[in-house]
């Protein structure tokens, strides 16, 4: 069975409404930023979302950078401040993304944020992101448009070589003029310095009036790279085909549980149902029973953060 290829549109209105259109229905879309190709999805929609994950083959799930239209849009997903607002004033719309504590009622899919209580935000200045999120009217996450661990795309025809078959249409902008992604900061006490990229750290220092803390100096490491993350309060257990007396079960497939990942074992909205269902399952206060994940396609990222979830943590042992 041959697969088809994604449909190349233009950056006209026909094209941008067609995209916003995919958009809308779940479906991934590839859209230039001046940075380079981002495989963009509704960031409100969680099984969109993990068809990124599904569709660059990513093998574990990181939080994703939204991309909005303007500053007002950010406002609406996150405690904005000073500091926030000064870099914003600087950089924006352009290659500087902005981490900050998310905000009650924002309505993005916690598979973005990959269950965190931050979001990294950008305002893009590629006049084709910046219509196609005018067009959509809404958030869009993105990461780089490529398959995991590859290079990342700069045209559309980069994008194409590597997910072309994967994903619903391709904006074609022309070549990225900035070409690396962009730089993340978190604000916090001080700024620090998440991923250099885009726009250089000196200058963020210069509007600063400070300097930014790295990774090193923080002693912190890119969101789900320690060995307990992503945790419940309460122990959990994995691969359950039976909950013992007491325990609260997570379901997947034929395993029925209190709540279930999927009934029809679909991994996408398993991987779209993790987090909710495990917050919801943590509220009751009993301990977590998961039944087995197959370990192919999304189940490789869902089981990696079951097993965060589950690794030993002070004063409470492994559960097996």
């Amino acid at each position: 069975m041959v697969k088809q290829s994604a449909h190349i549109l233009s950056p006209d209105e026909k094209g941008l409404s067609q995209a916003a259109a995919y958009l809308r229905a779940g479906q991934c879309v590839a859209f230039p930023t001046e940075t380079v190709y981002g495989l963009g999805a509704d960031a409100r929609d969680g099984q969109a979302v993990a068809r990124i994950y599904e569709t660059k083959a990513r093998p574990s799930f990181n939080p994703l950078i939204v991309h909005v239209h303007d500053v007002q849009a950010a406002k609406h997903f996150v405690h904005w401040n000073d500091t926030a607002d000064c870099l914003a004033r600087a950089f924006w719309p352009g290659a500087l993304s902005l981490v900050l504590p998310l905000s009650d009622d924002q309505g993005l899919s916690e598979l973005v944020t990959a269950g965190l209580d931050t979001v990294a935000l950008r305002v893009p200045a590629h006049p084709v992101a910046q219509q196609l999120l005018d067009v959509f009217g809404g958030p869009v996450a993105a990461p780089s448009a490529n398959p995991s661990g590859r290079i990342s795309p700069t045209s559309a025809s980069h994008v194409i070589d590597g997910l072309g078959d994967r994903i619903a249409g391709v904006v074609d902008g022309g070549t990225c003029s900035v070409g690396v992604e962009s730089t993340i900061v978190q604000i916090g006490t001080p700024p620090r310095l998440l991923r250099p990229g885009g726009i250089a750290s000196e200058d963020i220092e210069k509007i600063l009036g400070e300097p930014l803390a790295d990774l090193e100096a923080g002693k912190i490491a890119a969101p789900g790279q320690i060995a307990s993350h992503y945790a419940p309060k309460a122990a959990l257990r994995l691969n359950v085909q039976t909950a013992d007396r007491g325990e609260i079960h997570l379901g997947f497939g034929q395993i029925e549980g209190d709540l279930t990942l999927s009934q029809s074992g679909n991994l996408v909205e398993a991987a779209a149902n993790l987090f909710g269902h495990l917050h919801q399952l943590d509220k009751t206060g009993r301990p977590i029973a998961v039944a087995p994940i197959p370990t192919t396609g999304l189940g490789h990222a869902i089981n990696d953060r079951l097993n965060r979830a589950a690794a030993p943590r002070s004063g409470m042992p492994r559960r097996s």
